[in-house]
């Protein structure tokens, strides 16, 4: 019957090409987050991360939103939103400002992070995210963390994630349409590094692949700090319809098809080994041998990994990544994976789920999650970030008392 003032609930909503997914969270007094509610639904209305068809995807989201919402027992008022596709672009740019009083304040970090990001931005494109790199202080550079610090001109790097307008704008209005407010768009491959990168594999230097159902995208850290994404057009869904054509099956059990029995390695499969798949029209099934579907399925990932090592070479940064690719998203669950990754990058591969929460845990410790987790720990960092500027308004209300809000919602 209270709004649960003690309770900093937040929602993350990541609406891709294949699934949607609403996972409800609460960030406990010591900054971990609990989960409370998850719902998810087959993705209807996206292409590649762009919506092309609004009333689906609406439906799709409002039924991924009905289960969270009855698995908390809650009601969703506001979301952090995930947004990626060919469109999402990156940046470095550098700013500097002279230090008042010759000591660093949060007001002189403000003011160079804003000089930095000051460059021209094309008026179709939307700046989505501004994150530090490092600072320099006179003659001393790879600073951090620089307040307090004692100096006359600081300087800052940071990375710039932009994205395309109208897509922002049609993504949002989606979600606008089930009676939700936009907390946050956020870049999907930052959000998954979040989720399942350690801060050891930051420092060192890592590549993180999200491969979904329409887009993969690709998120590199050394340092510490990010320095390239970018997103390829082709993932998951590239695999089904290969399935889908060769083996003459509808698309819903060329999906069912790759999920249990593909593998990215023929050679692991055994030529004995044979598969019923459904046929169309109402014809009988037929059995098919499963290292035919290894040999359809193979030469797709090694297309994709081909593509992203392409990426990672023409980012300059295929050297410095020493803790090597962490692979994740509903895609990468597949027998084989890593063992023709590893031979396409020549370098360590990993499979990673979300990293450990409290709550439902259990219920998200699957690649497909990592996305919808690493919102909630984006949204987490927002919510403690501003505690220090008073009531904020949640995403979240009590069933009881869904009018009121404590969430400031606006950045």
């Amino acid at each position: 019957m209270t709004k649960n003032q003690d309770r900093n609930l937040i929602v993350g909503l990541d609406i891709g090409t294949a699934k949607v997914a609403v996972i409800i969270g609460e960030v406990l007094p010591d900054g971990e987050i609990s989960i409370i509610g998850l719902g998810n639904h087959l993705s209807r209305g996206m292409d590649k991360g762009g919506v092309n068809d609004l009333d689906s995807i609406v439906r799709s989201v409002q039924r991924a939103l009905d289960q969270a919402e009855l698995m908390a027992d809650c009601q969703v008022a506001s979301v952090y939103l995930s947004i990626s596709g060919k469109h999402i672009a990156c940046q470095n740019e550098n700013g500097m400002v002279s230090i008042n009083d010759e000591e660093v304040t949060q007001e002189d970090v403000d003011n160079v992070i804003h000089t930095a990001r000051s460059v021209k931005i094309p008026t179709e494109r939307r700046i989505l995210h501004v994150l530090p790199q490092e600072y320099a202080i006179d003659v001393q550079d790879g600073i951090k963390s620089p307040i307090g610090m004692s100096g006359m001109r600081m300087e800052a790097k940071v990375h710039i994630v932009t994205c395309a307008n109208d897509m922002a704008k049609n993504i949002t209005k989606s979600v606008e349409r089930c009676g939700l407010k936009v907390d946050d768009l956020v870049f999907s491959g930052i959000a998954s590094a979040d989720a399942v990168l350690t801060q050891d594999e930051k420092d060192l230097g890592v590549c993180v692949v999200d491969i979904g159902g329409g887009t993969t995208d690709i998120t590199v850290y050394t340092n510490g700090a990010l320095r390239h994404c970018s997103v390829v057009p082709v993932a998951g869904n590239q695999v089904t319809s290969d399935i889908a054509k060769i083996f003459r099956t509808p698309l819903t059990h060329a999906e069912q098809i790759k999920v249990q029995f593909a593998s990215a390695r023929s050679s692991m499969v055994s030529r004995e080994d044979s598969i019923e798949v459904p046929s169309v029209g109402g014809r009988p099934s037929r059995s098919m041998s499963r290292h035919t579907l290894a040999e359809v399925v193979e030469p797709r990932y090694q297309e994709l990994f081909e593509l992203i090592l392409t990426k990672l070479r023409d980012s300059g940064l295929e050297d410095q990544i020493a803790a090597g690719i962490v692979l994740t998203g509903g895609t990468s669950s597949i027998e084989g994976v890593v063992d023709i990754a590893e031979a396409t990058f020549g370098m360590p591969v990993r499979v990673a789920v979300p990293l450990p929460v409290k709550g439902l845990n259990e219920y998200v410790e699957q690649p497909v999650y990592a996305t919808g987790v690493g919102l909630l720990h984006y949204g987490a960092n927002r919510v403690l970030e501003r505690q220090f500027e008073g009531p904020a308004r949640p995403g979240v209300t009590s069933l009881w008392n869904r009018v009121q809000s404590w969430f400031k919602g606006e950045f």
